[in-house]
């Protein structure tokens, strides 16, 4: 298991071949085993194979190919719905119509949404999750059908992949890793931490075909800009008092 994990990569060519229901089931059955406050289970996991439901989530994910081209989509929501109903039917008020909830809900969701993809990728699948749907939430929203109390965190793309591309570097681990304590940065430091990135020929063709002088420059001002930033972050806080989450 521990070398599925260390050879991790975003896959974003699939073949179109089906996934075994049975298989399909078993992924399922783990991503329902993750660690949940509680035992609450306070997520969903909408999986969408036909291809004409795809086609209506393309749009919602910037048309990325993948998401048809793949046999099978997870959106992976942040529920508290299901919850809340089950403690009215028992006489129970629930209180989860807050941000403190969609927090415990989301990190729910991303637990399985992790337990899922591990047992794909254990199984020989791709997988690439979609940054996607925290921008066209809303989209997703009206799409899938969510019940209020229901919110799309994140989105799985899963299939059997059509490439190999390179694993993708990481910081190394003493840039993430800190014992008994946080331990602040020294500017010496940060520049260590991001040396061999910044100075992998990646980076170099990356600079070169944006015109710019350093790498943390892509990111602020071609990839994550600030207006689209702040454009989101107004879209989603709205999105989460629409669907309930902000009584407090």
């Amino acid at each position: 298991m521990i070398n599925t994990l260390l050879k991790h990569r975003s896959i974003r060519k699939f073949k179109s071949t089906p996934i075994p229901e049975e298989e399909l089931r078993e992924m399922l059955e783990a991503a329902s085993r993750a660690s949940t406050c509680g035992n609450m289970q306070l997520y969903s996991l909408i999986v969408t194979r036909d291809k004409a439901m795809r086609e209506k989530l393309l749009p919602c994910h910037f048309g990325q190919q993948m998401v048809v081209e793949a046999p099978c989509v997870v959106t992976v929501c942040a529920d508290v719905h299901r919850f809340s109903m089950w403690c009215e039917q028992r006489d129970a008020e629930p209180a989860y119509d807050n941000f403190a909830w969609f927090l415990t809900a989301t990190i729910d969701a991303l637990l399985a949404a992790q337990n899922l993809v591990v047992a794909a990728e254990a199984r020989g699948l791709g997988i690439c999750y979609l940054g996607t749907t925290i921008y066209t939430a809303g989209e997703i929203v009206k799409t899938l059908n969510l019940p209020k109390g229901v919110l799309p965190v994140t989105t799985i793309v899963l299939g059997y992949p059509d490439e190999k591309p390179e694993l993708t570097d990481r910081l190394p681990q003493d840039a993430v890793v800190h014992f008994e304590q946080y331990n602040d940065y020294t500017a010496a430091e940060i520049d260590e931490l991001w040396a061999e990135r910044e100075e992998s020929e990646l980076t170099k063709q990356l600079l070169a075909e944006n015109g710019l002088p350093n790498l943390a420059r892509i990111f602020t001002e071609r990839r994550y800009v600030k207006e689209d930033n702040v454009a989101i972050s107004r879209s989603y806080l709205e999105l989460l008092k629409e669907r309930g989450f902000m009584n407090q």
